[in-house]
C-alpha cells in the first residue's frame, strides 16, 4: 500500500482513475487531476505548501515534488511529464511540459508550456523557461526552440505512453 496520509488536517485528493504505486509517499495538501501517474518510490510532500497537479500528470520513479513553507507551493499543468529522479520544488510548471531525469526546477521558477528541460539540468532559483524552449545545463539555459515534432513526439507521447503503462497495474 502506499503511503497517503493527512498533514495538519489536509488530506491527498487523489481521482480514482489515477494509479499510485505501492511504494509512493502522497502526503497533506496534494490535489491530483485525473489520469495521473505516481510510480514507485516518488515523493509528493505538501506538508509545508499546497501541490496541485493537473490532468495527465505522471511523476515516475524516484522524483521528489515539494514546495517552500508557507512562501512557495508547486502547481503543475496538464499533460506533464516529470522524469526519474527529477525534483520538482515550490516552483510552477504549464501544460505540456516534460522534465527529464534527474533534473532539479527549483523554487520560484515558471516553465512555460510545451518546454522540455533536459535530463540533469538545474533551473535556478526565479528562471522563467519561455514557452516553446528546451533548457540544458548546470544552470539551465535555453538552448533551442522546440519543433512541432519534438512536442508530439517526445511531450505527447511520453504522457500518453504513462497512461497506457498505468493501465498494466490497474488491474
Amino acid at each position: 500500500m502506499p503511503i497517503i496520509k493527512p498533514v495538519n488536517g489536509k488530506h491527498p485528493q487523489i481521482p480514482d482513475d489515477c494509479y499510485v504505486a505501492e511504494n509512493a509517499t502522497i502526503v497533506g495538501e496534494v490535489t491530483m487531476g485525473n489520469n495521473c501517474s505516481i510510480w514507485f518510490n516518488a515523493v509528493i510532500r505538501g506538508d509545508v505548501h499546497f501541490i496541485k497537479m493537473g490532468d495527465k500528470v505522471n511523476v515516475q520513479d524516484g522524483a521528489v515534488i515539494h514546495a517552500t513553507y508557507q512562501k512557495s507551493p508547486t502547481t503543475i499543468g496538464h499533460n506533464v511529464s516529470i522524469g526519474h529522479n527529477a525534483i520538482v520544488h515550490g516552483c510552477t510548471i504549464h501544460d505540456n511540459v516534460l522534465i527529464g531525469m534527474g533534473s532539479i526546477v527549483m523554487d520560484d521558477c515558471i516553465v512555460e508550456s510545451n518546454s522540455i528541460i533536459a535530463a540533469g539540468a538545474v533551473v535556478t532559483k526565479n528562471t522563467i523557461v519561455t514557452s516553446g524552449s528546451i533548457y540544458a545545463g548546470v544552470p539551465a539555459k535555453k538552448v533551442k526552440d522546440i519543433s512541432d515534432a519534438l512536442i508530439s513526439g517526445e511531450i505527447n507521447r511520453i504522457a500518453d505512453n504513462y497512461v497506457k503503462y498505468s493501465s498494466w497495474f490497474k488491474s
